[in-house]
């Protein structure tokens, strides 16, 4: 009676096994594959027998059941053992064990050992070193080490959460391949997520934690996006190396180039190959062929082949130098602003305005860009130079420039006869972008030619002073103002060859740029027209001995000191060492 209670549960189980069974997918027919010789040992069960209702080639086997086969261990509830063509099917706890490496475990495992394929169903969990997969289906070649899910599937490896449709992992290799919806997140939850990955293709490393991009994919890091086709990410390092036109935007910055080297941990960014690096926020960008970029700073660094392009104005204002830099302060505050330096062999070119020097500084606090060392500012058909340059905006156009040192304004009036004005400093200042006024400062020397009412050229004025304000108006000299001047006048035909230029006189026409191609182009000054720097004096210091000197004072010092008491006020403790008679007022003077 009991054995038949026993056959009865038996029966049962395996018909609910049976119905199991007949949900799963049928077991595809594998193609040519080299069979195993070896045969799957029946280790260990708790009871064996046969049921033709069950199954008419199988023996039925239930409690503790243990196979073998090449050196794999297997173990479940209960199973079907086809002894005729090496497999069976194993159902409840199922757990595969291969080498103390490599663990399956499953409720449900058909093992075919012809074909070395194991297939997994229902809540399989396969771990492999730190990678672990999770899946509901998932079919293991033992033939070509190679475990793959394709109903969707999770796995977890170096603090990495993955998820695709499909996937594939080869123990042997450490390569793991994901494909459709795939999804990388670090960290694993239940942590906060600092870094997601989403594609339809990824390659992924279990020994080295590098994720392969080998399809249009996105990762997002805090405020950081990147998008790529073709890179690497190493997901330890936080580090990725992005090819094929990758794209990294961050709070309306953009980086696009050949190659990006992007680390998370630290946020900057390299570029090579036709970079280009775009501020959506101020309107500028930069081009290239290398770029790094510090997010946390906001320090940008371009060179080879650099161009800085500012389209925040109607017109475009372009720039090229060997480098360009870009330091942002107060970077988290309201008052942020950056300061631009462009340094060597600088060429800027704009529709209204061209430059030319051997460096500069954009300051966009104060919107002032300042022009070193042989700075030319032309603008249409006057030219402006000297040893440093200010040009002063509002808003977005020109409030005012300021040549400093040897100032020298040119305006060109035909191929013979040019405006010239040269002083120690002068100043234009502008109206609706418009020159209006121009004052000079400082050894003042003018050549002047007004014109009558019927715009013609009626002589040639010669002025020295020491002041001078010319005013502007239609682009033309309406007027002009000094103090007490000297000076000379010649009627246009009766002007002597050495009064039609100034000393210093230079046109400077072959160097300006004619447009933005042209920037690329260094053309120096001829020999013996650069501009040399005016020495600046600086006030001698004062000494004692001179100041004494001149009031009479005696600064000799004493042939023999008189010896003190120690115990006087005047004594030991209070003496103080005489003062040297040659030194200086400064105190910082050493």
């Amino acid at each position: 009676m009991k054995s038949q209670r026993l056959y009865i549960l038996c029966a049962s189980l395996f018909f609910c096994l049976c119905l199991l069974m007949a949900v799963t997918p049928v077991r595809k027919t594998a193609g040519k594959r080299p069979p195993s010789d070896s045969k799957v040992h029946l280790l260990h069960a708790d009871r064996l027998f046969f049921d033709e209702r069950l199954s008419k080639t199988a023996q039925v086997l239930v409690g503790n059941v243990q196979f073998s086969h090449d050196g794999v261990l297997m173990y479940c509830d209960s199973a079907l053992y086809y002894e005729s063509t090496n497999s069976f099917d194993a159902f409840g706890h199922v757990h595969m064990n291969q080498g103390d490496t490599l663990l399956l475990d499953s409720e449900v495992l058909y093992y075919n050992g012809l074909d070395q394929l194991a297939r997994a169903r229902y809540d399989v969990v396969l771990t492999h070193g730190t990678l672990t997969i999770y899946s509901d289906s998932l079919d293991y070649d033992r033939l070509y080490e190679l475990g793959y899910y394709f109903e969707g599937g999770r796995v977890v490896d170096h603090d990495n959460e993955l998820t695709s449709d499909w996937g594939e992992y080869n123990p042997t290799t450490h390569e793991a391949v994901f494909n459709y919806n795939v999804r990388m997140v670090n960290p694993a939850p239940p942590a906060k997520p600092e870094t997601i990955l989403v594609s339809d293709t990824l390659h992924y490393n279990t020994e080295t934690a590098i994720a392969h991009i080998v399809g249009p994919s996105n990762i997002e890091h805090e405020e950081n996006h990147i998008y790529s086709e073709l890179g690497y990410y190493d997901t330890q390092a936080k580090h990725s190396h992005l090819l094929n036109r990758s794209i990294l935007t961050n709070n309306g910055k953009r980086l696009v180039a050949d190659s990006v080297v992007w680390n998370d941990s630290v946020a900057t960014a390299e570029a090579f190959g036709n970079i280009v690096y775009t501020d959506i926020v101020n309107k500028n960008m930069f081009t290239g062929e290398y770029c790094y970029y510090e997010d946390i700073t906001g320090y940008v660094m371009a060179t080879d082949s650099a161009v800085a392009i500012d389209y925040s104005q109607e017109d475009t204002m372009y720039a090229h130098a060997d480098t360009f830099k870009v330091f942002t302060y107060n970077i988290d505050t309201d008052s942020s602003y950056n300061v631009m330096h462009g340094y060597h062999h600088l060429r800027a070119y704009r529709k209204d305005v061209q430059a030319v020097c051997d460096s500069m500084i954009y300051d966009t606090r104060d919107s002032i860009i300042i022009m070193y060392r042989d700075p030319i500012l032309w603008q249409e058909g006057h030219q402006q130079l000297g040893e440093e340059i200010q040009i002063f905006f509002n808003g977005t156009d020109i409030d005012s420039v300021q040549v400093l040192r040897q100032a020298l304004s040119i305006e060109k009036l035909d191929s013979i006869h040019f405006n010239q004005v040269c002083g120690h400093h002068m100043h234009s200042y502008f109206k609706d972008g418009e020159l209006y006024l121009t004052t000079s400062v400082g050894n003042v020397f003018v050549k002047y030619y007004p014109y009558d009412d019927d715009s013609l050229m009626v002589e040639l004025n010669h002025t020295e002073t020491s002041l001078l304000k010319m005013f502007i108006k239609n682009k033309k000299v309406d007027h002009i103002w000094m103090p007490a001047a000297s000076g000379i006048m010649f009627p246009i035909p009766l002007i002597p060859p050495s009064m039609y230029y100034l000393p210093n006189f230079a046109w400077f026409d072959y160097i300006r740029p004619v447009d933005k191609n042209d920037l690329f182009v260094w053309r120096p000054k001829k020999a013996g027209t650069e501009l040399k720097e005016s020495a600046r004096h600086v006030a001698p210091k004062q000494k004692l001995s001179d100041i004494k000197k001149k009031r009479g004072i005696d600064s000799s010092p004493p042939t023999s000191p008189e010896p003190t008491s120690p115990t006087s006020p005047e004594g030991e403790g209070n003496q103080q060492a005489p003062l040297d008679s040659e030194a200086p007022l400064d105190p910082l003077d050493p």
